[in-house]
């Protein structure tokens, strides 16, 4: 067995007498610890990495301190192989406590180094393994090291779509006290549909009213003073609303419209309790014109979900079947462990997915005390561990992270991820740009909000707070 000696003085006085000093060598034997080192953190089945979220948490490793068996400071090497067997090993970071995070984007270089890409045209895998493990060993040289097995992370980089997406943001927005204050932050998107001319919007609303108008200008804007269906121009036209989430269709091609009541949410034991928790709503799924599919971001529980539209049991989908494609028969709940998700659902073949996948938040002072405010989402008495999630953002686009109808009050804010303190953001400029620095909470005041993060930004992550 090998061994380090650490030499320290003892200093012996002769208590009532003539006082000398001995010198003898106190000897500390360092000893391979016999249980080991291993990561104490749950890992993903599978990491999904995209240049949008590089600046997101792609992992937090974590681990119990080891013991040598001498009192000594200990130094932690985590550690990448792209081949596994780390005779080509690379330090990732180095650290004297017990935990060590990567980015996606660092996860995204070491996939490209493994040969890993996104590009449909080459003959490179866009998915494949990562390979990490942690060194210890007592004092700073670097000897009597020890290893904890091998973690291999499954990591998938996303095809490039090409061509682009079939559907495109129109010119087109809803605007008025019933969604932004009459232009107090950006009007309400519509998208192109397959039908040429017909626009659709995916909205939510408030009391109020609304009209449209082009390119978040009031130059040619659009109500219907006749209440008939079809557009006009004329003076008194707005339209009113109530609040609640809506699908406005517009024929561009004869100015017809319609405002339909239209969501579809995630409901069941794993969330809210089959939408009997007070005051939460299912998890709305919000569009993606990009892949013309609904998707939402959330944290879930250990139980089972469905999907149904409008909050009402009137229309809802499981997976009888377990085949990934939605159905109405009975016994057909589909059974969830807690983590965070992101869920997909296709209306056009009634597809879903739910996958594992990083997501931000809102918390604070202003929403969910900081994240230490309960809630009942099973039905039982509120345990410790029931905390309120932070306001989900879903990422609609890549590297666009939504949402509307948030209610904050008085208070301060923070974006951060997986309802964790690490890679949290603020504004300390109060510039509208996210950034880490020290005192960068954002003042927020009470009322009904539309947020949006953009990670695609130059100048950094950019973001709105809608108020309404």
């Amino acid at each position: 067995m090998k061994y380090i000696k650490f030499l320290s003085l003892l200093i012996l006085a002769a208590i009532g007498f003539t006082s000398c000093d001995q010198e003898d060598d106190l000897v500390f034997v360092a000893k391979v610890p016999e249980e080991g080192i291993s990561f104490s953190n749950m890992f993903l089945e599978e990491y999904t990495l995209t240049t949008a979220t590089s600046k997101n948490i792609g992992e937090r490793f974590t681990w119990e301190d080891a013991y040598f068996g001498v009192p000594t400071n200990i130094e932690y090497e985590l550690q990448n192989s792209l081949s596994g067997d780390f005779t080509d090993a690379t330090v990732v970071a180095t650290t004297d406590g017990n935990e060590l995070s990567i980015t996606i984007g660092n996860m995204l270089t070491y996939a490209t180094a493994a040969g890993l890409d996104n590009d449909p045209n080459t003959d490179n895998p866009n998915s494949g393994e990562l390979y990490f493990r942690l060194m210890a060993s007592p004092g700073t040289d670097g000897g009597l090291p020890v290893y904890t097995e091998t973690q291999t992370l499954n990591v998938v980089l996303p095809e490039a779509v090409t061509g682009g997406s079939a559907y495109e943001v129109s010119t087109w927005g809803v605007v008025g006290s019933g969604y932004n204050n009459w232009g107090a932050f950006a009007d309400g998107k519509f998208y192109t549909t397959a039908t040429p001319g017909v626009i659709v919007s995916y909205v939510n609303l408030v009391d109020g009213e609304i009209k449209f108008r082009e390119n978040n200008t009031w130059s040619g804007d659009l109500g219907d003073a006749n209440m008939d269906g079809i557009l006009d121009a004329d003076s008194d036209n707005n339209i009113a609303v109530t609040a609640g989430d809506y699908k406005i269709t517009i024929n561009t091609n004869d100015n017809s419209y319609t405002i339909e009541e239209f969501s579809w949410g995630i409901v069941g034991s794993g969330f809210n309790n089959w939408g009997n928790t007070p005051g939460v709503s299912d998890a709305k799924l919000y569009y993606d014109y990009t892949t013309d599919t609904f998707k939402a971001s959330v944290k879930l529980f250990d139980g089972e979900i469905k999907f149904r539209m409008n909050n009402a049991w009137s229309v809802n989908f499981g997976d009888a079947n377990l085949d990934g494609i939605l159905d109405s028969d009975s016994d057909n709940n589909i059974a969830v462990t807690e983590g965070h998700y992101l869920i997909t659902l296709d209306l056009k073949d009634n597809s879903y997915t739910i996958q594992e996948s990083n997501t931000w938040g809102v918390v604070g002072s202003g929403y969910n005390n900081w994240g230490g405010d309960k809630w009942d989402h099973d039905g039982d008495t509120a345990t410790a561990e029931e905390f309120i999630s932070d306001a989900a953002l879903t990422e609609i686009q890549p590297g666009v992270w939504f949402a509307e109808n948030i209610t904050l009050i008085d208070g301060l804010i923070k974006f951060r991820p997986d309802n964790a303190w690490n890679g949290d953001y603020g504004d300390a400029n109060v510039d509208n740009i996210l950034d880490q620095d020290p005192d960068n909470n954002i003042v927020v005041t009470a009322g009904n909000y539309v947020i949006s993060i953009d990670f695609n930004d130059a100048e950094g992550p950019k973001y709105y707070l809608g108020k309404r």
